[in-house]
């Protein structure tokens, strides 16, 4: 049987810095996974083996992201899904599992060391006819893609995220929907005296979708800050 997730953290202490200690800890934090519907069997698998095989197991999306991200895409059913930053695939089967038969999800992974997980899981899944994989830096690989979507997922490098934006904005259809992770970027977007290139990237990025006259937005305090966006036109 795999370690849970708290044994996890007690066996290798190495792997949470204070902050994640504190947020895993947090009991807000568990009331919410507590009045979530549980993950399954396979994502739970997946969870606690990106927690012991990863250096930023932070990093995936979690039980309450997940479940959003999923119930979002049974509720629009977008046909045709980018991702940005794939880790261990997490999101990527949550969304999947919201998704129709027929619909397709076109996620990027920098890491070529996470392939192999990424493809195992996604076959566990059950949905990996539904995914298609592409390793490389998303920068030189969404001008590629000729596809336009209907919802994009953005959670890759932070500092990218700036370029991200002008790159997919034309390729989600009008209607369609666009996600960020992590914009409240641990707080650090409140502080005026952040100079560090991931929070200044974060930063620029809110304002372009605050202020894009094609874009209606609402950023929900989800863990650590989900932008959704909306295209008018």
């Amino acid at each position: 049987m795999l370690p849970t997730r708290l044994s996890i953290q007690t066996t290798y202490p190495h792997l949470f810095t204070n902050k994640v200690m504190a947020k895993v800890n947090n009991d807000f934090e568990n009331y919410l996974e507590q009045h979530t519907s549980h993950e399954d069997e396979v994502l739970n698998e997946l969870a606690r083996h990106t927690y012991l095989t990863t250096y930023n197991p932070r990093m995936i999306s979690g039980i309450v992201q997940g479940k959003f991200l999923e119930l979002l895409c049974k509720i629009y059913q977008p046909k045709r899904i980018l991702e940005i930053g794939t880790f261990t695939g997490y999101s990527t089967i949550c969304m999947a599992k919201g998704i129709g038969e027929s619909s397709i999800i076109d996620t990027i992974e920098v890491n070529d060391e996470l392939e192999t997980t990424i493809l195992e899981y996604l076959q566990k899944a059950h949905i990996n006819h539904k995914v298609k994989l592409h390793i490389g830096n998303a920068l030189e690989i969404i001008p590629q893609l000729s596809n336009d979507y209907d919802l994009i997922f953005i959670d890759g490098d932070k500092r990218e995220y700036p370029e991200y934006f002008k790159l997919v904005i034309d390729k989600v259809k009008k209607g369609g929907l666009i996600l960020a992770d992590n914009v409240l970027w641990g707080g650090k977007v409140l502080d005026s005296n952040e100079t560090d290139k991931h929070t200044i990237a974060v930063k620029e990025f809110n304002n372009m979708v605050q202020n894009h006259p094609s874009i209606q937005n609402v950023l929900l305090p989800l863990r650590d800050g989900l932008m959704l966006m909306y295209k008018t036109e």
